[in-house]
């Protein structure tokens, strides 16, 4: 759009490249730790690195060096990936905040365009309009009723009034816009603004864990407080029978290695970040870690009309003439009332309109205006929108001769509380609202006023205004909401409309897409004065709520939370901010949502279209579904490699150390990558999207699922320690009960995988879901383990002997079925639930 009216050109695109060449680029940059080497650092400092470390310089003492070079060459590859897996979760966060930088406009070669905030110079001549976080520090040249919340820098939090002609007359980085719009000279970009020059301190503040994370972290820590108890009391026992430290040493280290359920905490945090960057993949930027988790809890959601519901394509449809009495089609106007009313609704507009119903009033006045008088005024005051319900007021001068126009539009209510009306005007105005709004319309009113002088009053509400008569605006439902709804209801999910309009329009609309609960209606000044035991009930009984404004937006997030409902919460405008803090799952708009919203929220759709958070919902529970799968996984395998290994030490069977380190490692080194790799990877499960939503509690677990993981562990070790009995009674020597024993945990491994890819439906059912990893990494698995056994050098270094067929037979089927009867349980949970 140009902007001739302000005779600003801004830079060309020469002097923009010359100005970054000087000044570099708008991004704050501090010393900041090496990622590379933090990551080395939190390596060195896993117990389970430093066990291998121990156990492989023992090796080494005691003369035995292949098997320290073993275990030195698994250090290097346990490192190698938990370094790619550290990057990888890594660079999808990266992309994240790239993703998600704000935006800022700018005037370039007279031209207003939208520019990431990291792409403006110094130099640049930036716009800033209420809602909006100022990006670089600059020198105002023009401003309309410009105030600045600048509580970032000062502490204080009321709005700081800025003209270019006031002693105050300078923007700062990070502030944020309250009212108004101006114009600056941007003077100071990235670490030169005053943000960045006290900045550091911000490079301090550490996120805090969620409460999953805290909980797996606390999991772990238990877990190897419980591994530092065994290895102790193993390396006692061991000494006592032997009189040997080392070799009683590397037996318990074996047993402790066991035990380390190293593989949740990446998995955690693999499966966060890499469901983040799909989301993200999907146009749904997630601003913080913890929304991944609560997507798929949400149970309610409040949703705006606006440009959420409805397409946001404001088109004036009709136009009511309060002296005529009469409505015209907004394509039919011929009366100079007529044109006078789009006049009038057109001057309470921004000069630069960015909202849509403005824009309409523009393109109106533009398409009927014999003269454009737009050029020959300009604004000398400005009341921004306020009240309740809410109207806003301009004041235009024009520049020769000191004609005034003082034009106000906003709530039709607002306008005729301002206006001298009669018992006939109110009627008339009440029943044009009533027709319009009944066809699902949305109304302004629009008053004009009349005033000397140069002492404005300090509310718009005291001009006295003539009311003109009525804009009505049709936005139409967008074609997919009612899928949408449908498809949020099926999950379960509460769906409650929140809008500053009327309740006759929103229930028109509401109507039309067949929204449940379109009957009943709460006003916002209703809503206020409820009792917290009506408010509590009004909540959860109604779904539409009607001119609402902040406080009581605010306070149904705040009651429906009270309910124990997770809620989630969309949000555009500047107002919005408190209810998109305090809602579970904010969700700002990333079209038209103010860069205050945007901030706010913890989640950005950037295509503005709800339909999207069904698909975030969906990845929510797909994502938090796939992290239960992998770590039971990790509980049912552990279980039997820590029983495997202790067992036969603490009962004194013939063979006492069935497994050493080298054997432990390999295991772990085959569960790491089917956790973290192959579950991420699941698809969601059919029926995920037609369950209730999950309880938001503070345990991962609930008592059922961590006994059925650990019935599963604890019947693999029925089949490890049946198939060692089963060798030993057969008379096999150490080596070939080893190597079968080893067999029956590889393939226990490989079936539990293929069956707890669901809890619910059978092997076969989840084979359809495609996931490619799966045959790529038991492929893998079976060819190492199959090496392992049947090429000689690695086969004496492992201390297996070759098995016969019938051995591997016996060994493989023992481990399936030790896994397979989970699939008779799904069966029967199947057949219960039909």
């Amino acid at each position: 759009m140009t902007t001739n009216q302000f005779n600003i050109q801004g830079l060309t695109e020469e002097q923009v490249l010359a100005s970054r060449t000087q000044h570099g680029s708008n991004t704050l940059e501090y010393k900041k730790e090496n990622a590379f080497w933090e990551a080395i650092k939190g390596f060195v400092k896993d117990p389970m690195v430093l066990m291998l470390l121990v156990a492989s310089s023992i090796y080494f003492v005691s003369g035995k060096i292949g098997d320290g070079i073993f275990l030195a060459c698994a250090i290097i590859l346990v490192s190698g990936i938990s370094l790619y897996q550290n990057s990888r979760s890594r660079n999808a966060l990266e992309k994240l905040k790239n993703f998600s930088q704000p935006k800022c406009k700018v005037i370039r070669a007279g031209v207003v365009v939208e520019i990431n905030s990291e792409d403006l110079v110094v130099g640049d001549s930036l716009m800033v309009e209420e809602g909006t976080f100022i990006t670089a520090d600059g020198i105002i040249v023009h401003s309309n009723d410009f105030s600045v919340n600048e509580s970032i820098l000062t502490g204080e939090s009321f709005a700081v009034f800025k003209d270019k002609d006031k002693e105050d007359h300078l923007i700062y980085s990070g502030t944020m816009v309250a009212s108004g719009l101006a114009i600056a000279n941007i003077t100071a970009i990235a670490n030169e603004t005053k943000l960045g020059k006290i900045g550091k301190s911000l490079e301090s503040i550490q996120e805090e864990q969620t409460p999953l994370e805290l909980q797996i972290n606390n999991f772990v820590k238990k877990m190897v407080m419980a591994g530092t108890v065994v290895f102790l009391v193993v390396w006692g026992v061991n000494y006592l029978n032997s009189r040997d430290i080392l070799d009683s040493l590397l037996k318990a280290l074996t047993l402790a290695m066991s035990i380390l359920p190293e593989e949740i905490p990446v998995a955690f945090t693999t499966f966060m970040a890499l469901g983040a960057w799909r989301l993200m993949k999907m146009g749904i930027v997630v601003k913080q870690m913890k929304t991944v988790e609560t997507l798929g809890s949400a149970t309610v959601i409040c949703t705006d009309k606006t440009g959420t519901i409805t397409e946001n394509k404001m088109s004036l449809a009709k136009l009511f003439v309060l002296e005529s009495g009469n409505t015209t089609d907004a394509d039919q106007v011929s009366s100079d009332a007529e044109q006078d009313l789009i006049r009038i609704a057109m001057w309470a507009s921004e000069p630069i309109p960015f909202d849509p119903m403005e824009s309409a009033l523009h393109d109106a006045y533009a398409k009927y205006a014999a003269v454009d008088d737009r050029p020959n005024f300009k604004m000398i005051h400005e009341y921004p929108l306020g009240g309740q319900p809410p109207m806003m007021t301009h004041l235009f001068e024009k520049k020769q001769g000191g004609e005034r126009i003082i034009a106000a539009k906003g709530a039709p209510e607002a306008i005729m509380a301002v206006s001298n009306l009669t018992d006939a005007d109110k009627n008339k105005i009440l029943a044009a609202m009533e027709s319009m709004a009944n066809e699902g319309y949305r109304m302004l009113g629009v008053g004009l006023a009349d005033f000397e002088g140069n002492q404005f009053p300090k509310t718009q509400q005291e001009f006295k205004f003539i009311f003109k008569g009525l804009v009505a605006f049709y936005d139409p439902p967008k074609k997919n909401i009612q899928k949408v709804l449908e498809h949020f209801y099926a999950a379960g999910i509460k769906v409650k409309i929140v809008t500053g309009d009327n309740a006759a329009t929103t229930t028109a609309i509401a109507k039309q897409i067949g929204f449940k609960g379109y009957e009943k209606s709460i006003t916002g000044d209703e809503l206020m004065q409820l009792s917290d035991a009506d408010l509590k009930k009004a909540v959860m009984d109604i779904q539409l709520f009607t001119r609402m404004y902040p406080e009581a937006k605010l306070k149904i997030i705040n009651a429906l939370k009270a309910q124990n409902e997770i809620v989630a919460m969309t949000g555009d405008g500047v107002n919005d901010g408190p209810a998109l803090k305090a809602a579970h799952i904010g969700i700002a708009m990333g079209k038209k949502g103010t860069e205050i919203a945007k901030q706010a929220a913890s989640l950005i759709l950037l295509e503005d279209d709800l339909s999207k958070m069904v698909d975030a919902v969906a990845m929510g529970r797909k994502i938090y579904a796939n992290l239960k799968k992998a770590i039971q996984y990790i509980i049912s395998i552990h279980i039997p490699i820590i029983l495997t290994v202790s067992l036969p030490l603490f009962l004194g069977w013939i063979y006492p150390n069935i497994f050493f380190p080298s054997h432990i490692i390999f295991l772990e080194l085959i569960m790491g990558p089917t956790c973290s790799i192959i579950y991420e990877n699941e698809p969601i499960e059919k029926n995920a999207m037609k369950q209730q939503p999950r309880p938001f509690s503070a345990t991962f677990f609930n008592w059922k699922e961590l006994t059925t993981s650990i019935i599963q562990g604890l019947m693999i070790t029925v089949g490890t320690l049946a198939c060692y009995q089963y060798a030993v009674q057969s008379g096999y020597n150490e080596s070939i009960t080893r190597a079968m024993v080893f067999v029956v945990l590889i393939s226990a491994n490989i079936f539990l995988t293929l069956v707890n890819r669901s809890f619910y439906y059978s092997m076969f059912t989840s084979m359809k879901n495609k996931n490619n990893l799966i045959v790529f990494i038991i492929g893998i698995t079976i060819a190492i383990a199959g090496l392992l056994l049947y090429i000689k050098p690695l086969a004496h270094f492992f201390q297996f002997e070759f098995l016969n067929l019938s051995q591997l037979i016996v060994s493989s089927g023992i481990g399936w079925l030790s896994v397979i009867w989970f699939e008779g349980y799904k069966w029967y949970k199947r057949r219960i639930a039909k």
